[in-house]
């Protein structure tokens, strides 16, 4: 089976967001837990939480991906920035519990001057504090591009921090293709040799999730910008490959390209055209 599906607005409750995904064309979909700088998030309905469960069912959805607000450091230098962090992550994993079973994914953070392995130090800390052996939610690290003093700008940072995490069952990566390019991995060139360097550093039965993104620049320019399919620097012809790549099969495939819901149609048929 293959999952695609983009970012989709949580602010009129789960049911709704499922529905828009079917009229986009999708069996997945991507939602921020709360508003995307932050804040207090919207109380969840039961009753429009079990119609969307039965709802995809019904049209066999794949697992959906909610992402973090980006508001959220969990390696932040002020004290303040990383309790709301652990406030943010505590409160989403109990949320993310009326949806059994699906992806958690976050950016890891920014060390903003403290080094590295302050950084990594700070995230598996933060994730140890706040993951339950009961939770059925995977929590996701994407992969990031390396601006600025971002961590996970290659596949050793995100591993040195899984393998401080006590949990690492409840642990994966998410894989942002515009991220990696743009952090130096040649996703065009030789897909093969990145998944095998994922899979030597990582493993790859942690990659859980794929963000569908090209890039409107070229390979490790560490400067993060997303573009729509087939109009950037990776090309229509690599994202074939990567959608139909025999390692990769199974794994939701998220948009988030700049676009609205038409573009996101057309991304979406095109891509399932694509999909052998």
């Amino acid at each position: 089976m293959f999952y695609i599906g983009s970012h989709i607005s949580a602010s009129k409750g789960y049911e709704a967001m499922g529905k828009q995904a079917l009229k986009l064309g999708a069996n997945t979909f991507a939602f921020f837990t709360r508003n995307p700088r932050g804040g207090k998030a919207k109380e969840i309905d039961p009753a429009d939480v079990e119609k969307f469960l039965a709802l995809a069912k019904e049209h066999e959805f794949g697992k959906l991906v909610a992402h973090a607000p980006y508001t959220m450091n969990a390696c932040a230098a002020k004290e303040d920035i990383r309790r709301f962090a652990k406030e943010i992550l505590t409160d989403d994993l109990l949320r993310m519990e009326f949806t059994p079973g699906n992806y958690y994914n976050f950016h890891p953070g920014s060390h903003v001057g403290q080094g590295v392995d302050t950084g990594i130090d700070l995230i598996a800390g933060l994730l140890n504090e706040v993951l339950r052996p009961e939770q059925s939610t995977t929590v996701l690290l994407e992969t990031m591009a390396g601006k600025g003093s971002e961590i996970g700008r290659n596949f050793e940072e995100l591993q040195a921090i899984l393998e401080k995490v006590t949990l690492r069952d409840k642990m994966g990566v998410c894989l942002d293709t515009c991220h990696v390019w743009d952090g130096g991995y040649d996703i065009v060139g030789d897909l093969d040799a990145v998944l095998e360097e994922f899979d030597r550093i990582i493993g790859l039965e942690h990659l859980k999730a794929i963000h569908m993104n090209d890039s409107m620049n070229p390979l490790g320019s560490h400067k993060d910008r997303h573009e729509k399919i087939g109009q950037g620097q990776i090309g229509l012809k690599a994202m074939e490959r990567i959608i139909n790549h025999p390692k990769l099969q199974g794994r939701p495939v998220i948009l988030e390209t700049p676009n609205d819901d038409a573009g996101w149609t057309k991304e979406i048929a095109m891509l399932r055209n694509l999909h052998s």
